[in-house]
C-alpha cells in the first residue's frame, strides 16, 4: 500500500480521570450501552443487547484467558523488581510453555531495570508445605522488551507457578495495584486458553445467563482465540499513526467455527476489538491460498489487507480457507496478525457489526471505530461523555451497527 499519512491529532479528545471506571460495576451486564445505528444513536442496558441486534445474528467471542503475568521479585541485596511476562520464547508454543516444568524464557518487560545490573533476581515461596525458590535470569537485553530464563525446582508446571506468584496485569491508566476483584472480573465468563495480558474488555459486560437467554432466542454464538499482548496498550507516538508499528498477536481459529462464520455471514457481531482482528485477518490468509502463497507461515502484515482487490469478498476468503482446512485434514488453524485498521479506505470483509467499549484517545482502537462508523466517531464520543457514560476497560459499552455489504 502507497504511503497515506494519518493525523493522529484528529482522533483526540477529551477524557477527564473521573470518566476512567477504576473498578467493574457489582453486575457485569448492569453496564450502560449506546447504541449506533447507521448514524442514529440510542442508549440502553448491556442486559437488553438483544433487543438491538437483529435475530440470527452470530456473535464471536475472543475465548483467550489473562494470565497472571506479573511477578514481583528481589535481588539478594533486597531491590524490588517487577518481571512482565509477555510472550513465551522457548518453547515458543503458548500451550507447551504453560505446561513446562523446571525452567523457560520468556520475552518480558522488567520494571526498575536500572537495580538489576548482574546475577539472578530470586523470589521464595511456599508450595506443598515445603519452601521454594524462583530464580529469574537475564538472557538477552533488548532495550524495550528482555528475554529472561525463569528456573525452578518445585513439581509445578509454569502455568501453576504463575497462577500461585503472578498478579493479574491491569491497564497501567487505572492507576493503582490490583486487587482480588480483579482476579475474576478481569476475565471474561468464557475465558478458556491462557496466554494474554489484557483483557478482550468487551466481553466483561457478559454473563452466562445473558449467553443462555441470547441462544435460547435464536442467537449464535462462536469463539475465536487471540492473545492480547501489551502492544495494545501502546500509545501511537508518531504524529503520523500510519507510522506507528503493530505488534504481533498470535490467534487461533477451528474449522467448525469457520463453517458456522461462512453460514451466517452478514450476521457476524465481533465482540471487541480483537474479535474484529482476528476475523478480518481471515481475508488475508484465504488471499494467499488464492494466490498459491503459504497461508500462516509469516503473521498478516500491517497493510497487507489493503492491497486485497476489492473483488475478493469475505465469502471467498472463508470458501478458501474451509476447502483448505479439509483438504489438508486440519481441525484448527493457527496464525499471527499485526494487522492496523483505519480510516485508510479499509474495507470490512467479515465482521458485519461491533460490541466494542470507549477507547483512548489517540490509540489505534480509535482508528479501528472509525474505520467502521468514519467521523461519527466523534458524535458517538460526545454523547458518551455527555451522558455519563464510564470509559476505557471497566466501563460501558456500545453497539455500533452499520449497514454495509460484506
Amino acid at each position: 500500500m502507497e504511503h497515506r499519512t494519518i493525523a493522529i491529532d484528529d482522533y483526540d479528545y477529551p477524557l477527564p480521570d473521573e470518566r476512567i471506571a477504576k473498578f467493574p460495576l457489582a453486575e457485569r451486564s448492569a453496564s450502560k450501552l449506546l447504541v449506533y445505528r447507521n448514524g442514529e444513536i440510542a442508549e440502553s442496558r448491556f442486559g437488553r443487547l438483544d433487543e438491538a441486534l437483529p435475530a440470527g445474528s452470530l456473535l464471536v467471542f475472543n475465548n483467550t484467558k489473562v494470565i497472571r503475568a506479573r511477578i514481583i521479585m528481589h535481588k539478594p541485596s533486597g531491590a524490588r523488581i517487577e518481571v512482565f511476562c509477555l510472550e513465551p520464547h522457548a518453547p515458543a508454543d503458548y500451550e507447551r510453555a504453560f505446561a513446562v516444568k523446571g525452567g523457560c524464557v520468556w520475552s518480558c518487560i522488567v520494571g526498575n531495570l536500572k537495580k538489576w545490573k548482574e546475577g539472578p533476581l530470586e523470589v521464595r515461596f511456599e508450595y506443598g508445605g515445603r519452601e521454594e525458590l524462583l530464580l529469574a535470569r537475564m538472557v538477552e537485553n533488548g532495550g524495550r522488551e528482555h528475554l529472561i530464563r525463569f528456573e525452578w525446582a518445585a513439581d509445578m508446571t509454569f502455568g501453576q507457578l504463575l497462577e500461585h506468584l503472578g498478579r493479574i496485569p491491569i491497564p497501567p491508566y487505572l492507576n493503582r495495584e490490583s486487587e482480588e476483584i480483579d482476579n475474576t472480573r478481569y476475565q471474561t465468563v468464557y475465558s478458556k486458553f491462557e496466554g494474554s495480558v489484557a483483557a478482550p474488555t468487551a466481553g466483561l459486560h457478559f454473563t452466562p445467563e445473558l449467553i443462555g437467554r441470547m441462544r435460547g432466542e435464536g442467537f449464535g454464538f462462536e469463539e475465536v482465540t487471540l492473545h492480547v499482548g501489551a502492544g495494545t496498550f501502546l500509545p501511537v507516538k508518531e504524529s503520523d499513526a500510519a507510522r506507528h508499528p503493530m505488534h504481533t498477536e498470535h490467534f487461533e481459529i477451528t474449522l467448525r467455527t469457520l463453517e458456522r462464520l461462512r453460514e451466517r455471514l452478514g450476521r457476524i457481531v465481533a465482540v471487541g476489538t480483537t474479535s474484529v482482528r482476528t476475523l478480518e485477518s481471515l481475508a488475508a490468509l484465504g488471499w494467499r491460498l488464492r494466490r498459491g502463497e503459504p497461508v500462516a507461515e509469516a503473521a498478516v502484515g500491517q497493510w497487507e489487507l489493503y492491497d486485497i482487490p476489492a473483488g475478493y469478498a469475505g465469502a471467498d476468503a472463508l470458501d478458501d480457507l474451509i476447502g483448505y482446512m479439509r483438504e489438508q485434514g486440519l481441525e484448527r488453524l493457527k496464525a499471527a496478525t499485526q494487522i492496523m485498521i483505519t480510516p485508510l479506505n479499509y474495507r470490512f470483509r467479515i465482521v458485519k457489526y461491533i460490541v466494542t467499549n470507549f477507547h483512548q484517545p489517540k490509540s489505534t482502537l480509535l482508528l479501528l471505530v472509525s474505520a467502521y462508523v468514519g467521523d461519527d466517531w466523534h458524535r458517538i464520543y460526545d454523547y458518551a461523555l455527555q451522558h455519563d457514560f464510564r470509559f476505557l476497560s471497566y466501563g460501558d459499552s456500545s453497539l455500533l451497527m452499520v449497514d454495509r455489504n460484506n
